[in-house]
Formats: structure tokens, sequence, C-alpha cells
């Protein structure tokens, strides 16, 4: 049977003795996650963002940029929505790690989801 750990790629990402265990698990778990979860994120904010704002699609690069920033971080919703779909995706032993310090974790997610989505969404 294949678990959740099996279907995510390993990223070579070198932790050094200064890694923190926030970095580390960001790089071994958050990291690989969002990769994997990539097109269903972007689908779902694509979706989002037509329904939001009808003309998305002929918005400048910088406004659909300042779009995703701002509805990423102020829509609860869809936030929490981004959330689930990554905590989802863990472990039980990651879920434990997640739950030490969700607040950092869930601001870690978001910055690099809206990143993710930002350099993707032209």
């Amino acid at each position: 049977m294949t678990n959740r750990t099996d279907l995510r790629e390993t990223l070579n990402i070198l932790n050094s003795e200064t890694t923190t265990s926030q970095e580390a698990f960001q790089n071994q778990t958050l990291r690989p996650v969002l990769k994997l979860q990539n097109d269903l994120y972007r689908s779902l904010f694509i979706s989002y963002a037509i329904r939001q704002n009808a003309d998305f699609n002929a918005l400048s690069a910088a406004k659909k940029n300042s779009f995703i920033e701002q509805s990423v971080q102020k829509d609860s919703t869809l936030k929490n929505m981004f959330i689930g779909m990554t905590i989802g995706m863990f472990n039980l032993q990651e879920l434990e790690v997640y739950h030490s310090d969700s607040k950092v974790f869930n601001k870690r997610i978001i910055t690099m989801l809206i990143e993710r989505l930002k350099s993707q969404i032209k």
C-alpha cells in the first residue's frame, strides 16, 4: 500500500548545523507537499479568482500578484482550504510536528504558496 510520503518527490535541500527544526520540517515536508499539490492549488485559486473578479485574466501581472497576495492572506476560507489541503498530505509524525508550532507552519505554508502562485499565474 502506498502512503502519503511515497507520493512526494524527494527534494535535495541540504540542512546545515544552523538549520532550525522548523526549517528542516519546511524543507523535508512542506516543500514536497506543496510541489505535489501544486496543480490543485493553482486550479483552486484560478477558480476562486474568476469567481471574485470576472476580469482576472485581463489584469496586469502586478495587479494579479497583488490580488493573489491579498486574497490568500485576507480570505480566511481560501487560506484555510489551502492549509487543509497541505495538512491532509501529512502522516501522523508530521502532523505532530505541525501541531507543535502550527502558527509558524501556517505562515510558512501561506508564504510559500503565495510565491508559488505568483510565479505560475501570469
